[in-house]
């Protein structure tokens, strides 16, 4: 504090702020409503990408392309479109939100699967480079969390959400 004060109160700050956040996470509770979204969020801002960096053609997502943000993506892509068990896939677009009390959140996949073939049909999922706790940040875990309850209040059991490291991972958890 003495040698520098404002260092100080802005550490402070954060922390009071932190612990604020995760009060708050630990006791939300979502309502489900009869919203839904439009269709429109899938082609809205589809213009500006640039389809030298969109990757080989697919076969089960919604589009031909998908542009991924990581290699984690890339190889989670590659695996989804070659599965069996999977019907559709589909990345998230930046207007599917979830709010949370330490700001929107947007998962990265909507997956549905072959009936039958796993016990999820619908799976909803983030990918992770890792799922280690420690490597996450604080918000980014706050984030997941809200979603885990967000997900839980949906009215079919059969709608899962997870966040996975690989398919590998992905399919532990649907075929459990």
């Amino acid at each position: 504090f003495k040698t520098n004060p404002e260092d100080f109160i802005m550490k402070a700050i954060d922390l009071i702020n932190e612990q604020k956040a995760t009060m708050i996470v630990e006791h939300i509770a979502y309502d489900p409503l009869q919203e839904s979204h439009s269709i429109d969020i899938f082609t809205q801002d589809k213009t500006k990408h640039d389809f030298s960096k969109a990757g080989l053609s697919l076969k089960r997502h919604v589009y031909d392309y998908v542009f991924t943000d990581s290699k984690v993506e890339r190889d989670f892509v590659t695996e989804l479109d070659t599965s069996e068990e999977v019907v559709v896939y589909a990345k998230l677009p930046k207007g599917f939100v979830i709010p949370t009390p330490v700001g929107g959140y947007n998962p990265d996949w909507a997956i549905s699967f072959k009936q039958g073939a796993v016990k999820h049909i619908y799976f909803v999922a983030e990918t992770k480079g890792s799922l280690s706790s420690m490597q996450l940040r604080e918000i980014e875990r706050s984030k997941i969390e809200c979603a885990r309850k967000f997900f839980s209040k949906l009215t079919s059991d059969q709608v899962k959400y997870d966040v996975v490291d690989s398919f590998g991972k992905l399919m532990q958890i649907v075929c459990n």
